[in-house]
């Protein structure tokens, strides 16, 4: 399987899993399950998840592995700020923070630090790109993730980009789901709590089965006195849970994730671009690719007219 068909494969599992969660977002799973039973079709576009995965994107294509949170802010301010008239429509907490810290004219990391939403899972949302220019090189992958990271979020919010990139990184090199999950913390402090949620979720796994699973990973890793579902460790754990409870299938990997609620959207885009490069474009069901068309830029207008499946080219083309 070449790198090409395994970067449009985790593009486009990406865009997939971020379309067939939004609906989901914030629900629970019973209330998903007592209106859809089973989500398995996309209804609608996007949500930023995909949009800011084409704006990661387009840093490696430019920068490469020489890519800078300097160059990060920079892009920041010449492409985003510009363009934001009013509110920027579907953008995370840390985002909006960041776009704020930037016009008051502070530098990274000062910028990911200052809001109070570092722990976000907006990194991890957009990390794929780093893991698709970085085919089986988990370290360097989150590497170059943490330059974005350093302008937008903080402490476990950047720890999951990182894990997040280097299981993207691993399944372009052609791991297996257990490996894309030792890749992601082999590449953050096995004492941190995004490791430790992995872990948990992960342990679930053998024991359990069907709603009884479902419960069995809220129980091990969801914030539930928490008033939002954006917790990057919390997302990272299940979506990466959601992987291995569908051994990489992408359909099977996907639509368990965005069953799992909370941050439905980027729990199912964070599994569907781990599995989609584990098994590359045709492992995205065709119904789903169907759906996915150009971004309307709805959050990032710099993006709009932009495919994720062309984005993909572009980056495979650098490799």
């Amino acid at each position: 399987m070449t790198y090409r068909h395994k970067a449009r494969g985790c593009l486009l599992g990406l865009a997939a899993g971020d379309a067939l969660g939004a609906p989901a977002e914030n629900l629970s799973p019973s209330e998903i399950r007592r209106r859809w039973g089973r989500l398995t079709e996309i209804e609608g576009g996007g949500t930023d998840d995909t949009e800011y995965a084409i704006f990661a994107a387009s840093l490696l294509v430019r920068h490469g592995h020489e890519l800078t949170s300097a160059d990060v802010a920079a892009a920041y301010r010449r492409e985003i700020i510009p363009l934001v008239a009013g509110p920027m429509r579907g953008a995370g907490f840390s985002e909006l923070g960041t776009v704020e810290a930037l016009r008051r004219g502070l530098e990274p990391p000062l910028t990911g630090l200052v809001h109070s939403h570092g722990w976000s899972d907006g990194l991890a949302m957009r990390a794929a790109p780093y893991g698709v220019f970085c085919p089986g090189d988990p370290a360097e992958a989150a590497r170059l993730m943490e330059q974005d990271g350093l302008v937008s979020g903080s402490g476990e919010g950047i720890l999951g980009g990182r894990a997040v990139a280097g299981a993207v990184a691993a399944a372009m090199g052609g791991a297996t789901a257990q490996d894309v999950v030792r890749a992601a913390l082999s590449v953050i402090p096995a004492d941190s709590w995004t490791a430790r949620n992995v872990a948990r979720a992960c342990a679930t796994l053998p024991t359990t089965d069907g709603t009884a699973l479902v419960e069995a990973l809220h129980e091990a890793v969801v914030v539930r006195h928490y008033p939002w579902t954006d917790v990057a460790p919390e997302a990272v754990a299940l979506a990466l849970a959601a992987v291995l409870a569908g051994d990489g299938d992408v359909e099977a990997s996907v639509t368990f994730g965005v069953s799992l609620g909370r941050d439905a959207d980027t729990i199912g885009a964070i599994a569907g671009a781990v599995a989609g490069a584990m098994r590359g474009e045709s492992g995205v069901p065709e119904r789903w690719a169907a759906r996915i068309g150009p971004v309307t830029g709805k959050c990032l207008p710099v993006v709009a007219g932009k495919h994720v499946l062309d984005v993909a080219d572009e980056l495979a083309g650098g490799l």
